[in-house]
C-alpha cells in the first residue's frame, strides 16, 4: 500500500512539472513569436503568474466573503456593520425581521432605516469611548400597544480593519417577561400562603388561650382553620402538577370516563363559586355523555380550572358559561365560553404562561397564582391534543379544545 502511494505522489510530482514546463513552453513561442527576449518572456511568465495567483486570492476572497454572510443570515441576532459616519455597510435578515422591514437598505444612515435615537446612540458611544458597550432597551408599539425588550451591544471595529463599528440586536423579550412573571409569581404565591397561614394560626392563639367557652363558636373557628388549610393544598397541588407535567415524570393513568361525568364533578365542587356569582352553565354533549379514554385526573384539573377561571375572571352576576362537546371519527372538539369581559388582546398570547395574570381592572381582587391556564393546556398537550383561545372582549370567550379519539 505503501508503495503505491508512493509511486502516485512521484507521478504527481512529475505531472505538475511537465505541465509546468510545458506551459512555460508555450508562453516563449509566443513571446519570441513577438520578437521578445528570453529575460522579457521570463518577465511575462513571472507577470502571468501573478495575475493567476490574485485571481485565485480574489475568487476566494469573494468565497469567504459571501460565506461570512450566509451564516451571519441565518444566526438570531440582528447584525449590522457602520462605517464611522454612521452608514450601514452590511446587515443581516434578521436585523430587518426583528424590526418588521422587508429589508435593511446598505449604504443608508442607521437612524433612517432603525429609526430609534437608543440604537444610534449605543453605536455612537461605542465609537467615541472605542470600547464595548451593552445595553438593554424597550421599544413600544404603537399599533398592538405592547414592549419588546432588546439587548443591544456595540464596539468599534479591529484597528487592522477599516473604521466603524458593529452593532449587535437581541431580542430577550421573552427573558424579560418570564423573570417580570417569576417576580409576580413569588409575591402572589407569598401573599397567597401568609394570608391563609396567619388566620390559622390566629384561630390556633384563640383556641389555644381557653377564652372561647361556646361549641358553636369553636366549631366556627375549626371550619375557617379548615377551609384556609386547604386553600393551601390547593396552591401547593398546582404546583405539583405543573411540575409533573412539564418534567415529564407523570405517567398518565388512562381509563374510560365520560365528559358529563367528569364536567359534573367539576361544577359539584364549585357550586359555592356558582351560587355566589349568581352563574349559569348551559352543558350541550351527546346524549351518552360523551365517552373519553384519558386520565381523569388530569381532565377534572382541566373543567375546573377553565370553569373556575371565567368565574374569577368575571365578577358581575348573570354570567352564562357554555360547554359542547362534538365527537368526530378521528377527534373530539371540546369547547368552554362564557359572556364575559373579556381578555385584552395584549393578554392573549400570555395566558397560558405559568404564573401569567391578566391586569384588569379587578385583578387586584382575584385570589390565585396564575397556575390554572397553564396546568389546563399542559394536561391537554399531554394527551396529544391542543387548545386555542379567542375573545372578544365584552361579548365572548371561547377555549377551544382538540384531543384525538
Amino acid at each position: 500500500m505503501n508503495i503505491t502511494l508512493s509511486i502516485a505522489i512521484i507521478a504527481l510530482i512529475v505531472w505538475a512539472w511537465w505541465r509546468e514546463k510545458m506551459w512555460r513552453s508555450s508562453v516563449e513561442k509566443v513571446t519570441h513569436a513577438a520578437g521578445l527576449k528570453t529575460f522579457e518572456a521570463d518577465k511575462l511568465a513571472a507577470l502571468f503568474v501573478g495575475l493567476k495567483e490574485a485571481n485565485h486570492a480574489l475568487v476566494k476572497e469573494e468565497y469567504l466573503r459571501r460565506l461570512f454572510e450566509a451564516l451571519l443570515n441565518e444566526i438570531r441576532q440582528g447584525v449590522a456593520i457602520v462605517d464611522d459616519e454612521m452608514r450601514i455597510k452590511f446587515s443581516n435578515r434578521t436585523l430587518a425581521h426583528l424590526f418588521q422591514k422587508t429589508r435593511i437598505h446598505r449604504g443608508r444612515m442607521l437612524i433612517e432605516e432603525l429609526q430609534d435615537h437608543q440604537i444610534t446612540d449605543v453605536v455612537q458611544s461605542a465609537l467615541k469611548e472605542q470600547r464595548r458597550i451593552v445595553r438593554e432597551i424597550e421599544l413600544s408599539n404603537s399599533t398592538s400597544l405592547t414592549s419588546r425588550y432588546y439587548l443591544i451591544e456595540a464596539a468599534p471595529l479591529p484597528a487592522k480593519a477599516e473604521s466603524g463599528a458593529w452593532l449587535m440586536v437581541h431580542d430577550i423579550t421573552e427573558q424579560t417577561m418570564a423573570e417580570q412573571i417569576r417576580k409576580d409569581f413569588v409575591a402572589n404565591a407569598s401573599h397567597e400562603l401568609r394570608t391563609p397561614l396567619t388566620l390559622i394560626n390566629g384561630y390556633v392563639e384563640t383556641l389555644q388561650s381557653g377564652v372561647l367557652k361556646d361549641a358553636a363558636t369553636i366549631q366556627r373557628c375549626y371550619d375557617v382553620m379548615e377551609k384556609h388549610g386547604k386553600r393551601i393544598v390547593r396552591i401547593i397541588e398546582d404546583m405539583l402538577t405543573i411540575s409533573r407535567l412539564e418534567n415529564g415524570n407523570s405517567a398518565l393513568n388512562i381509563e374510560p370516563f365520560t365528559a358529563r361525568a367528569c364536567m359534573q364533578d367539576s361544577l359539584d365542587q364549585l357550586a359555592p363559586m356558582l351560587q355566589q356569582r349568581d352563574a349559569r352553565i348551559d352543558l350541550d354533549l351527546p346524549a351518552d355523555g360523551g365517552h373519553m379514554r384519558g386520565d381523569r385526573f388530569y381532565w377534572d384539573q382541566v373543567f375546573s380550572n377553565l370553569i373556575e377561571n371565567s368565574l374569577k375572571e368575571n365578577p358581575n352576576p348573570g354570567l352564562v358559561i357554555k360547554i359542547t362537546g362534538k365527537w368526530f371519527a378521528d377527534h373530539i372538539l371540546l369547547t368552554v365560553s362564557d359572556n364575559g369581559i373579556g381578555i385584552a388582546t395584549h393578554d392573549l398570547p400570555f395566558v397560558f404562561k405559568r404564573f401569567y395574570r391578566g391586569h384588569k381592572h379587578h385583578s387586584p381582587q382575584i385570589k390565585g397564582t396564575g397556575l390554572g391556564l397553564s396546568i389546563v393546556r399542559r394536561a391537554i398537550e399531554a394527551h396529544g391534543g391542543t387548545i386555542g383561545l379567542t375573545s372578544t372582549p365584552g361579548v365572548e370567550t371561547t377555549f377551544t379544545m382538540r384531543v384525538p379519539v
